[in-house]
């Protein structure tokens, strides 16, 4: 049986850990994340040829990975700051659960972005030498900040001496998950060298698509425990409230990715690049209105608000938050990929002619490799959630979920 014990007036319980199948998906997780480490040791040493990525495309698919789980990472912690910070009991036994979802998929983003960028090896370096004028540098100490936060958040959770301190902590947890969302959107809002990145809008867009992202990511999560560790549902209450805020998160995103472009349409050195994203031919307008327009937000807004008596609640959550975060990676692969392929234009109203791809739009095809170490860093954030769950009493005990 699994271990329990109590805390602020609500009992935990840690995984079993002893079936065949745990021990299965523990190996699978492992393979994955060796594979995924594998793959960037490949393209190490042979060198950035091996991969789809160019002088153009710096920047591909393991990095669009990368910063969807960065950005969920901050919006994961949603359910504990709900039950702390805001003072919604219904959340609170569900608050471990969400501080060490946020901790894993922050790790899994990080990951597959420092074995992405190149010479892990040197990580030390970046780590002792700052340069606070590089918003990557302010970043570094910003996740660095979020594990310490959320570690200390967590411990204050499950030590019911420390009860007085709880709720500081969790406003201070609650404060620096926005402080890192804002980092991470202003590495392409600060970006003033690329007319797609570079606007005021992308940090509060990103803070808008945590909230989505994470609890998206967070409600798979509890999906994957309630079939596979065979848990519990959450009451039917906390169920359509969790479908309501995941509704209202959506729509908040859809329509700060819709004022993000419709506000680019009036700079006219915006305009172009506008066109090309929205309006081409190519693969960036089929993910943004497809992937992200559709699948990732109208979709997934009918099957939350549009009553379907023949689906129960937990089916509708499960089906529309995959579709968020199939939705999510869609926009970050057009963000990133689609924002980089668009040319430079280094002297505006000249004409820049030269063999360096001027005023080329710049084509990308993800690798192999590059697929592996993105596949990678999702299989540590199960690894670490299913070793976590073991190890620590983070689950509800059956009688708190009914």
């Amino acid at each position: 049986m699994s271990t329990s014990s109590i805390s602020h007036g609500h009992s935990f319980q840690a995984l079993a850990g002893r079936s065949l199948g745990f021990w299965a998906l523990l190996g699978f997780f492992l393979l994955f994340v060796a594979i995924g480490g594998l793959s960037s040791l490949y393209m190490e040493t042979n060198g950035h040829w091996v991969t789809g990525m160019n002088n153009q495309v710096p920047w591909g698919l393991p990095h669009a990975c990368a910063v969807f789980l960065l950005v969920a990472s901050t919006g994961a912690l949603n359910i504990a700051s709900l039950g702390s910070v805001f003072s919604k009991d219904d959340y609170r036994p569900l608050g471990r659960l969400s501080a060490l979802s946020a901790m894993a998929v922050q790790a899994g983003g990080l990951f597959i972005l420092l074995l992405d960028l190149g010479r892990a090896d040197r990580l030390i370096v970046a780590m002792t030498n700052y340069n606070f004028t590089s918003i990557f540098c302010l970043n570094i100490v910003l996740y660095n900040g979020f594990f310490a936060i959320v570690t200390t958040y967590l411990y204050m959770m499950m030590e019911p001496r420390l009860e007085p301190f709880y709720r500081p902590v969790a406003f201070s947890a609650f404060v620096w998950r926005l402080a890192v969302t804002t980092g991470t959107g202003s590495i392409f809002g600060l970006m003033v060298s690329r007319m797609a990145f570079h606007s005021a809008i992308m940090a509060p867009m990103f803070i808008a698509l945590s909230l989505s992202f994470g609890l998206a990511m967070f409600l798979v999560i509890l999906a994957f425990l309630q079939v596979g560790a065979r848990r519990p549902a959450p009451s039917a209450q906390l169920q359509h409230r969790m479908l309501v805020l995941l509704a209202v998160f959506v729509a908040v995103s859809l329509y700060m990715v819709a004022v993000h472009h419709v506000t680019s349409f009036y700079s006219a050195e915006r305009r172009d690049f506008e066109r090309y994203i929205l309006g081409g031919d190519g693969l960036y307008p089929v993910l943004m209105w497809v992937g992200f327009g559709l699948v990732g937000s109208v979709l997934p807004l009918l099957i939350l608000l549009v009553p379907f008596k023949a689906v129960g609640t937990q089916a509708r959550l499960f089906v529309s938050s995959i579709g968020v975060i199939a939705g999510g990676l869609c926009l970050m692969y057009t963000i990133i990929v689609g924002g980089e392929s668009f040319p430079i234009d280094l002297f505006p109203g000249k004409v820049v002619s030269s063999t360096f791809f001027d005023g080329v739009v710049g084509t990308y095809t993800p690798s192999t490799p590059e697929l592996f170490l993105s596949l990678g860093g999702f299989a540590l954030v199960g690894l670490i959630l299913v070793v976590g769950l073991w190890v620590l009493e983070l689950l509800p005990s059956r009688r708190e979920s009914r």
